[in-house]
């Protein structure tokens, strides 16, 4: 844990529904909408939550099409940026979903088996230590028919196999004995682009994060 002074850091790691993506017109949502800013309110002022959310970004991939979405490659650097982390919240897979990449759910738990593995291990950098680890399962991607990504994702390949990303990965904290949130509970994606957050439900997931990270840190 941070020093009886610092703030408990948390660092919320992840694609463009962590980087706050907004379907209706392409922007970023501001601080006032997105779920990571307002998980900052939830937590309060003996927490500091930092963002580390890219668009497109993967698991374990280079995309073919975009470059530079290795979610592995890019935990590294990440961890080093911010140490000491306290809680590292890890929600990355949806973009594993993308035809071109013809992934299955359970692929895609092999391939957060090794995010999740290289995130508890601590580094010989200082502050090295290893941060608590909250994995969250994206919720399951909507009907892509006659929208815009339905070249990117199909419902019958990207569509069904979200539908099993949350069993995966909660089988996948339970082995590796880290916290689990399966943020479709409290969260679906938007009708209109069938990936991506509105803004008026990311408050209720906030609330739910910061439940969550309030118990991981007290177990």
């Amino acid at each position: 844990m941070s020093g009886e002074n610092e703030p408990i850091s948390v660092v919320c790691f992840g694609d463009s529904l962590t980087w706050g993506f907004n379907p209706i017109d392409k922007s970023r949502y501001g601080h006032s909408v997105r779920w990571t800013r307002l998980l900052q309110k939830e937590l309060g002022e003996r927490f500091h939550v930092v963002e580390e959310g890219v668009n497109g970004r993967t698991t374990v991939f280079e995309d073919p099409v975009r470059g530079d979405k290795n979610g592995l490659e890019h935990l590294a650097t990440v961890r080093k940026t911010h140490m000491p982390i306290d809680v590292l919240i890890i929600m990355l897979g949806t973009n594993d979903l993308q035809d071109r990449f013809s992934m299955s759910a359970d692929a895609i738990g092999k391939a957060m088996g090794r995010l999740v593995f290289s995130a508890i291990q601590p580094t010989d950098d200082v502050e090295g230590r290893a941060p608590r680890v909250l994995l969250m399962a994206p919720p399951p991607l909507g009907d892509f028919t006659g929208k815009e990504f339905e070249g990117v994702y199909s419902n019958a390949h990207g569509g069904a196999q979200s539908r099993l990303l949350a069993g995966v990965y909660s089988q996948l904290a339970q082995d590796y004995g880290v916290a689990f949130f399966d943020a479709g509970t409290v969260i679906s994606t938007s009708e209109i682009d069938a990936i991506h957050f509105e803004a008026a439900p990311q408050a209720d997931l906030a609330k739910a994060v910061a439940d969550k990270v309030r118990k991981l840190l007290t177990d």
